[in-house]
C-alpha cells in the first residue's frame, strides 16, 4: 500500500488530497484539504495545505508517499513578465526574416547554419558569439537561450555554443539549448519556447530549493543521497505538467517551461479519473473563484493543442491539453451596465457571504440555493444595496446574476465549438476523422459546479456529471497523473544517420540499406525508454508507445536513394483511476 498527495494551486484556493494507491494501482480518496491561496507567497499555501493533509500520516506511511504539484508559480511568473532577463541567440540561416517571424522577445542573430536535412552549410564564426555574449552582459542579461533553425535534425551548432558558455562565459552557464526541449521545427514557437525556459529557470531553482526545505523540516529528503543517514525518508515530489503528465521536481529545474498551464490539466486528469467519458464529446467545466476553465474530452481523449501551448501572449511548442479560461468565477465583479447584468472579468476579492465586501456570484447563490454555506445576512447586505441602486427585487437581481453567470458560460461553449469546427483537431493521439463537434455531455468541477452545471446543462439540453469531491477534484487529477515523456527520431538513411534532438543523439547507421520501419520503431522506444530514466519519467507499469511516424522515400535520377523516417515515442499518458 501506497500514497499520493495530489496539491493544486487555483486562483482562489489551494485544494489538496491524499490517494491511497492498491496492489492493483487503483485509488481510493482518504482524505481532503484546502486553504485560501497566497498569490504573494505560493509556497505557504502550499506547506499550509501539505501539513493539513499530511497530518495523520505515521511515519511509516511517509515512507512510501509521492507528491504531486499543480503550480501556477511559472505561468504566472511568464504572465507578469517577472524572471531573467535573457540573451537569445538564435542562427535562423539564410532565407528567414526574423522581422517577419512574429517574435517580440530580443534577438541576438548570428551566422552559420544547418539545412533541413541537418548538413552543415556555414560554419559558426565563434568570434561574432562571444560579441554576442559580451554585449548581453553589458546589456544585464542573467541567462543565456540558443535556438538554431534546423538544430533538431542536427545539434552541433548549439552544442558548441554550450561548450564557449561553459569554457569562457561560466556566468551564463547552463544555457537553455531549443533542440532539448522539443523536436520539433517550429522556429518561432521553438524561440518562444527557449527564451521562456531561461527567464524562469532561477525561479524553478528557487522552488525546488524551498520544497526541500519543506521536507526536511518533516525529517525528510527530495531523494536520495548516499551522503545522508539511510533511515532518513526519502520522497519523490513531482510536477504536473500541461500536457497531463508528470515530471521529476529535480528535473524540472532544466524544463520549467514544460509546467506552465498545469492547472487545465488538473481539471482534465480530474476527470478521467474519476469518471468515464468515452462515447460522448464532453465538455469539462472547472468552475473556480477567479475563472472557469473549459476542456474537451472526445471518446475519452483530451483535445490537444496541434502545435503547442500559448502563455502569455507566447506561442510555444510545450506539449498541452486544449483549453480556454474565462474571467467568471463565484467570486468575479457583478456589474449593471445598460439594462444587464455583466460578471467578470475582474474578481471582487471574497465574497461578501464568505467575509468580503462585494456581491459576486457566491452570494447570488447563498440567497438563492437554501443551503448552509455562508453568511446568508451579509449576502442579503450587498444585494440590498445592489438593488438600491438598479432597481428591481433582492430574488430577481440574484436569480439574474445566475442566469447571466450560465449565459456567459454557454457563450463561451459555443464560441470554443465554432472555433473547433472551423479547424482541425486533436485529440493528444490522433487526429479526429472530420466530423462536426458538438457539446454533448457536461463534466463540472470546482466550488460552484454543483448549483450552476445543472443550469448551464438546460441551457445547452445535454446531460451532465458534478464529479464526486467537486470542490477538490483537480487536486486528484494532480495526484492520478503519471510521469510523461517524449522523443523524436529521424533516421535518414541516404546519409547513414539517426538524431534524437532531446538526447543529444547523433549516431551512423552501420547497414543504412537495411534499415527498416521494424528498426525505426525500435531505435524511437528504446530512446524514450533512456530519456525517461533521465528525466525521472520512468514507473512501475509505465508503457511506451510509439505515436507519430512518417516514411519518405527519397528519389533521385529516378531511382529510390534512401528514406527518411521521422517517429514520436512517448511514454503512454495514463492516469490512475480513483474511487471516491
Amino acid at each position: 500500500m501506497r500514497y499520493i498527495i495530489g496539491i493544486d494551486v487555483g486562483g482562489t484556493n489551494t485544494n489538496a488530497c491524499l490517494l491511497q494507491i492498491d496492489e492493483a494501482h487503483q485509488g481510493q480518496v482518504v482524505k481532503m484539504a484546502k486553504t485560501p491561496t497566497v498569490h504573494e507567497n505560493l509556497l505557504f499555501s502550499t506547506k499550509q495545505v501539505l501539513a493539513e493533509i499530511s497530518r495523520d500520516l505515521t511515519v511509516q506511511d511517509w515512507t512510501a508517499l509521492e507528491i504531486h504539484l499543480s503550480t501556477t508559480l511559472i505561468t504566472n511568473a511568464i504572465v507578469e513578465g517577472k524572471g531573467d532577463p535573457v540573451a537569445t541567440i538564435v542562427s535562423p540561416g539564410p532565407g528567414l526574416c526574423l522581422a517577419d517571424a512574429g517574435l517580440s522577445i530580443p534577438l541576438s542573430s548570428v551566422g552559420g547554419a544547418i539545412d533541413h536535412r541537418g548538413r552543415e552549410t556555414a560554419p559558426l564564426d565563434m568570434d561574432e558569439i562571444r560579441n554576442a555574449l559580451r554585449g548581453a552582459d553589458r546589456q544585464g542579461a542573467k541567462v543565456v537561450a540558443v535556438v538554431g533553425k534546423f538544430s533538431p535534425r542536427n545539434p552541433k551548432h548549439e552544442l558548441a555554443i554550450e561548450d564557449l558558455i561553459k569554457r569562457e562565459f561560466p556566468e551564463f552557464y547552463p544555457p537553455t539549448l531549443g533542440h532539448r526541449l522539443s523536436g520539433r521545427l517550429n522556429f518561432p514557437r521553438r524561440v518562444n519556447t527557449s527564451y521562456l525556459n531561461a527567464m524562469v529557470a532561477r525561479l524553478q531553482r528557487e522552488f525546488i530549493v524551498k520544497i526541500s526545505q519543506t521536507l526536511q523540516e518533516k525529517g525528510l529528503s527530495l531523494s536520495p543521497d548516499p551522503r545522508e543517514v539511510p533511515e532518513r525518508p526519502r520522497r519523490k515530489v513531482f510536477l504536473l505538467k500541461a500536457d497531463g503528465g508528470t515530471i521529476s521536481l529535480e528535473k524540472s529545474v532544466t524544463r520549467p517551461i514544460e509546467t506552465i498551464l498545469s492547472g487545465p490539466a488538473a481539471s482534465v486528469m480530474g476527470a478521467l479519473a474519476l469518471t468515464e467519458a468515452r462515447d460522448s464529446c464532453t465538455v469539462v467545466l472547472d468552475i473556480g473563484g477567479t475563472t472557469t476553465d473549459l476542456s474537451i474530452l472526445v471518446h475519452g481523449k483530451p483535445l490537444a493543442e496541434k502545435d503547442g501551448a500559448e502563455v502569455g501572449g507566447y506561442k510555444t511548442v510545450v506539449p498541452a491539453f486544449f483549453s480556454r479560461s474565462i474571467g467568471l468565477g463565484g467570486d468575479s465583479v457583478v456589474r449593471y451596465q445598460a439594462g444587464r447584468i455583466r460578471i467578470g472579468p475582474e474578481r471582487a476579492g471574497k465574497a461578501a457571504a464568505l467575509g468580503g465586501d462585494s456581491l459576486t456570484p457566491t452570494d447570488a447563490i447563498v440567497l438563492t440555493d437554501g443551503g448552509s454555506f455562508g453568511d446568508r445576512h451579509r449576502a442579503l447586505a450587498v444585494m440590498k444595496e445592489f438593488c438600491q441602486k438598479t432597481g428591481g427585487s433582492l430574488q430577481e437581481r440574484a436569480e439574474e446574476i445566475n442566469q447571466a453567470f450560465c449565459q456567459q458560460v454557454v457563450q463561451a461553449i459555443n464560441g470554443i465549438f465554432a472555433y473547433l469546427n472551423s479547424r482541425p483537431v486533436y485529440t493528444v493521439s490522433e487526429v479526429l476523422t472530420p466530423r462536426e463537434l458538438k457539446p454533448e455531455k457536461l463534466i463540472g468541477l470546482g466550488g460552484p459546479a454543483a448549483y450552476y452545471l445543472p443550469r448551464i446543462a438546460r441551457l445547452l439540453a445535454v446531460p451532465y456529471e458534478v464529479l464526486p469531491h467537486y470542490e477538490g477534484a483537480n487536486a486528484i487529477g494532480a495526484a492520478a497523473s503519471r510521469p510523461t515523456a517524449s522523443i523524436s527520431l529521424r533516421v535518414d538513411t541516404a546519409f547513414g544517420r539517426a538524431m534524437v534532438p532531446e538526447l543529444d543523439f547523433v549516431s551512423s547507421l552501420s547497414h543504412p540499406a537495411l534499415f527498416d520501419r521494424k528498426k525505426a520503431e525500435q531505435l524511437a522506444i528504446k530512446s524514450v525508454k533512456e530519456y525517461a530514466g533521465q528525466i525521472g519519467a520512468l514507473h512501475p507499469g509505465a508503457r511506451f508507445e510509439v505515436d507519430e511516424e512518417e516514411v519518405f522515400n527519397m528519389v533521385r535520377g529516378f531511382r529510390t536513394v534512401g528514406k527518411l523516417f521521422s517517429l514520436r515515442a512517448q511514454v503512454k499518458p495514463e492516469v490512475i483511476k480513483v474511487s471516491p
